[in-house]
């Protein structure tokens, strides 16, 4: 058994390894600029009754604020390869801030200490499980799909109460966030080894707006983490 390694491999492997942690500091720099961006205009707006009732009386506003937050996030899905560090930058924060806006109806809903007691609970959740997606050696493809299918379960399942109004029982939403919060558990231990993968298509250190792609879907994974668990502990005013 030869035990002795290549030099040159040895030079290959740290180098991806400084690779990769560059790229992931840069994926949760920027997922956290896009957190704390929501946080900010969530509760300044949140907080202020006069911007809640202009900003949720207004169907107008409103729905165009809706409409931006989706066009926002296929644009930066759809162009991620063609576009600057600096756009993906711009589109990001600019999705965060939209999100901030509509997001700020929790303040109105729950009270300000299960918004923080849910908040550090998924910062600490969400740590974990970035962190086992990240330093497992275990393939989690079959985890993302089987999450995903089980997401698109879900949606079709909200629709359908649309329509079947007794499908919106206390017991039905204790459910879906129930099942919302194993499926994002799965989607960010998968989505943080997909974007690790992504390190390596990074050409002589630069990152681009591939890490801002990636902090994008960790922010999504994020948020609806948090959703889910304001929605089951959190307490109504």
């Amino acid at each position: 058994m030869n035990f002795r390694r290549n030099p040159q491999e040895i030079f290959v492997n740290r180098a991806d390894s400084g690779t990769i942690s560059a790229f992931m500091s840069r994926v949760y720099g920027w997922m956290t600029a896009g957190i704390l961006m929501t946080a900010m205009v969530s509760y300044y707006i949140g907080n202020d009754p006069q911007l809640v009732a202009q900003v949720f009386a207004n169907k107008l506003f409103f729905w165009l604020v809706i409409i931006l937050q989706f066009g926002s996030v296929i644009y930066l899905s759809a162009m991620i390869n063609r576009m600057s560090a600096t756009s993906a930058a711009i589109t990001f924060l600019a999705y965060s801030a939209l999100t901030g806006i509509t997001l700020s109806m929790i303040f109105v809903l729950y009270t300000q200490s299960s918004i923080a007691s849910a908040f550090i609970t998924t910062a600490a959740g969400f740590a974990g499980l970035s962190l086992f997606g990240y330093t497992t050696k275990r393939d989690l493809g079959p985890v993302g799909s089987f999450c995903i299918m089980a997401l698109f379960g879900l949606i079709g399942i909200a629709l359908l109460s649309f329509f079947i109004p007794s499908m919106n029982s206390n017991g039905m939403q204790i459910f879906f966030s129930i099942a919302g919060l194993v499926i994002f558990a799965g989607l960010t231990a998968y989505d943080t080894q997909r974007i690790k993968a992504l390190a390596y298509q990074s050409a002589g250190g630069s990152y681009g707006a591939q890490a801002v792609y990636g902090a994008l879907v960790l922010y999504l994974d994020f948020l609806n983490l948090f959703l889910n668990l304001l929605r089951l502990m959190g307490d109504r005013r």
